[in-house]
């Protein structure tokens, strides 16, 4: 059962705790983007967040977000935030706003395919593996501006930034030497020109570490129980 209200006040809170943050470092809280991220959550939660301000939506899983994309329609931004297989790239262009998983030149070139069969564009982030945990996907630091200047010969895709997953440990030191990875490589991806606009997001930070992105340059933070409520990801 969705609590409509309980999902507004959440909401409130994690703008103020963004605005903080952004404040502390010194920025302006309307540089930072939040991504509700509605996995597992049914489409009466998602619409009360965008009842309660929410205008961009971050669903993991293609298939999940397509069925309720269903019933839901553009009632917002959609983000594809979960890792992408070449096989539902076809699926995810159909509504998918953008794409903040990309993380392989197989995974670049077949959205290229498929959106010239789409006659589409849309907007992609390359996904930057910044810690060694076996289970994160993304591109090795060492290898993102190859990676960038390959995706600069593909027309039909607008890199637009960044993205990656903090380190899963309370140590927080850890976790902003991962964000801190992940803005040393745009800046120096910018520096040298590789791409021919400027990058300008970082996504980094969730409901966990949030605060601490934005406070390392984040202008994206997918956040999913800081404002939905605990869910139970085995379902």
């Amino acid at each position: 059962m969705v609590d409509k209200e309980t999902i507004r006040r959440n909401w409130e809170t994690v703008k103020e705790r963004v605005a903080a943050a952004a404040q502390r470092a010194g920025r302006n809280p309307e540089e930072i983007r939040i991504v509700a991220v509605s996995k597992t959550v049914p489409v009466s939660g998602i619409r009360a967040a965008v009842e309660a301000g929410a205008s961009h939506i971050g669903e993991n899983r293609v298939q999940e977000a397509w069925q309720k994309y269903q019933e839901l329609g553009k009632i917002a931004t959609w983000h594809l935030v979960g890792h992408l297989q070449t096989n539902k790239v076809k699926r995810a262009l159909e509504f998918f706003d953008v794409i903040q998983s990309v993380d392989s030149l197989h995974l670049a070139r077949e959205i290229q395919r498929r959106c010239e069969q789409l006659d589409r564009e849309v907007e992609v982030l390359v996904e930057v593996k910044t810690s060694d945990e076996p289970t994160k996907f993304g591109i090795a630091p060492e290898e993102t501006a190859e990676l960038v200047a390959a995706i600069a010969r593909l027309p039909r895709l607008h890199l637009t930034g960044l993205m990656t997953v903090g380190k899963f440990t309370p140590v927080e030191a850890e976790v902003r030497k991962c964000f801190r990875t992940l803005a040393r490589l745009r800046e120096e991806i910018n520096r040298q020109q590789i791409y021919p606009e400027t990058l300008v997001h970082l996504s980094m930070g969730m409901s966990g570490d949030f605060e601490w992105a934005i406070e390392e340059g984040a202008t994206i933070v997918r956040i999913g129980t800081a404002i939905f409520g605990p869910r139970d990801y085995s379902a």
